[in-house]
C-alpha cells in the first residue's frame, strides 16, 4: 500500500493513557490519544483544506478490511475508539471527498483515505515557575532535560506547579526566539511530554516543542525505536553478567499505587535487558536497557529477580545511609532517601532532521555519592558489558 503523509504542525495530535494517579518510570510514549482527550467542537469542518494525513490502497488489491481497522493500524497514537470518533465526526473522507466514510466501511483498491485532524484547543493555562532545569540539547523542535529527583513532570491531580512543564514554561517565557512546548497534550496539562520519568527517577528526558516533532516521537516510542538506558544500584550482588527479565507486568490488585509481576491476561508483556556494571560487596551497579514501557516495570523486574533498587522502599528496597557505605565512619545520616535509578542514555532519530541522536545524563550528587562510598568501601568487581559511562 502506498503511504503519503502531510503534517503540518497545527493539526498533529498525540497524548498518554497512564492512569492519572499514578507516575511512570518508563516512557508512556506507546500510549494512545483517547475520544476523552480530543477537542471534538473543534474539529476541522472544511475538508477543502489540505489533509493532515493521505493514505492510498494499491489499484487492484483485494481489500475486506474495515477502515476503522486500517486506520488504526496506520495511526498507531490514537485508539480505535478515537478513530472511529474521527471518521464520525467527518474527519475521514475516502474517494471522491464528497461522501464522509463510516467506521465500518469496506475499503478497496485505488481508494484514497483523507484524514483531517482536529486543530489543537490550544494550552491550559500553564504557570510558569523559577524552577532550575539541567538543559542537554535544544533546538527549534526539542529539548533534553537532565531531570533532578523530586520534579514531577507535569501536573495532575490538582497539583498545577512545581512541576518540569511550569519549568519549561518559565524557561521558554524568557526565550527571545518565542519558543514554547507543543500544543499535544495540552488538554490534559502535559504539553509537549512524549514520555515521563517517576518524580523520583532523574535522568535524560526528550519534550517536543512542536506539534510534527511529538507525532514523530510519539509514533518512534511506540514502535520501540528509541532506545533507553538507565543505571541503578540494586541490593545484594547480581550473578549474571547480562540477563533477560521478562515478567509480564499488571496492577497489584491488593495496593493500587504498586505494579507486580502478573500472569495471564491481567499482566501486559514486559522485557528489560540487565547488565552488571560493578559489583561491591552488599550492592550492584546495573545497566538496564528497556525493550517495552510498562509503569514501574524497572524497579518491578529488579524486585523480581530478587535484587529491589537501594531506597526504592515500595518494592522492597531500603533507604541507604552513609553507615552502609562508610563502614566505622558514618554518622547514620540517610545519602539515599529515593530509588537509586537514573535514566542515563537516550537514543533515537531526531524528529525532524532524522538523523540518529544520542543524550547521555551525568547522574546526580546522591547517586554519585552513594557509588563513590561503595567502590571506596568494597574490592569493585567490573564488567566490560556496559556501553554508558557513570
Amino acid at each position: 500500500m502506498k503511504q503519503q503523509q502531510r503534517l503540518p504542525s497545527d493539526a498533529l495530535r498525540a497524548g498518554n493513557d497512564e492512569e492519572e494517579e499514578m507516575d511512570s518510570d518508563e516512557d508512556v510514549g506507546s500510549s494512545q490519544l483517547r475520544e476523552t482527550d480530543i477537542d471534538w467542537k473543534g474539529r476541522r469542518e472544511d475538508t477543502e483544506s489540505p489533509p493532515s494525513l493521505v493514505l492510498e490502497i494499491e489499484k487492484g488489491q483485494v481489500s475486506t478490511q474495515r477502515l476503522d481497522q486500517y486506520l488504526a493500524e496506520k495511526i498507531t497514537f490514537m485508539s480505535r475508539s478515537a478513530i472511529q470518533r474521527l471518521i464520525k465526526e467527518g474527519c475521514v473522507v475516502v474517494a471522491d471527498g464528497k461522501k464522509a466514510a463510516k467506521p465500518a466501511a469496506k475499503l478497496r483498491g485505488g481508494d484514497v483515505i483523507c484524514v483531517y485532524f482536529p486543530p489543537p484547543p490550544g494550552c491550559k493555562d500553564i504557570e510558569p515557575n523559577d524552577i532550575p532545569i539541567h538543559i542537554l540539547h535544544e533546538d527549534d523542535s526539542i529539548v533534553l532535560v537532565n531531570k533532578q529527583p523530586g520534579l514531577t513532570v507535569h501536573p495532575w491531580q490538582g497539583v498545577s506547579s512545581g512541576t518540569l512543564v511550569n519549568a519549561l514554561a518559565f524557561h521558554f517565557q524568557r526565550s527571545k526566539e518565542g519558543d514554547s512546548l507543543s500544543s499535544v497534550g495540552a488538554t490534559n496539562s502535559r504539553p509537549g511530554i512524549v514520555h515521563r520519568l517517576d518524580r523520583f527517577t532523574s535522568g535524560v528526558m526528550v519534550v517536543a516543542k512542536s506539534d510534527l516533532a511529538h507525532w514523530r516521537l510519539a509514533e518512534n516510542f511506540a514502535q520501540r525505536k528509541v532506545d533507553k538506558r538507565y543505571l541503578a544500584v540494586v541490593h545484594g550482588r547480581v550473578n549474571k553478567d547480562e540477563q533477560l527479565i521478562d515478567a509480564p507486568i499488571g496492577r497489584d490488585v491488593k495496593v493500587r499505587e504498586r505494579m507486580c509481576v502478573r500472569e495471564g491476561k491481567a499482566g501486559k508483556q514486559a522485557k528489560t535487558i540487565c547488565r552488571v556494571r560493578e559489583r561491591y560487596k552488599d550492592f550492584t551497579l546495573v545497566e538496564l536497557q528497556l525493550l517495552t514501557g510498562r509503569t514501574h516495570q524497572i524497579r518491578v523486574h529488579l524486585s523480581h529477580i530478587g535484587h529491589s533498587i537501594a531506597g526504592d522502599t515500595t518494592y522492597g528496597g531500603k533507604v541507604i545511609h552513609d553507615t552502609d557505605v562508610e563502614r566505622g565512619r558514618g554518622e547514620g545520616k540517610p545519602i539515599l532517601v529515593r530509588q537509586a535509578l537514573h535514566a542515563t542514555c537516550l537514543s533515537f532519530e531526531h524528529p525532524i532532521t532524522r538523523e540518529m541522536a544520542k543524550f547521555t545524563a551525568p547522574l546526580f550528587e546522591d547517586m554519585k555519592r552513594l557509588i563513590r562510598g561503595l567502590r571506596n568501601d568494597d574490592v569493585v568487581q567490573r564488567t566490560t558489558l556496559s556501553s554508558c559511562i557513570v
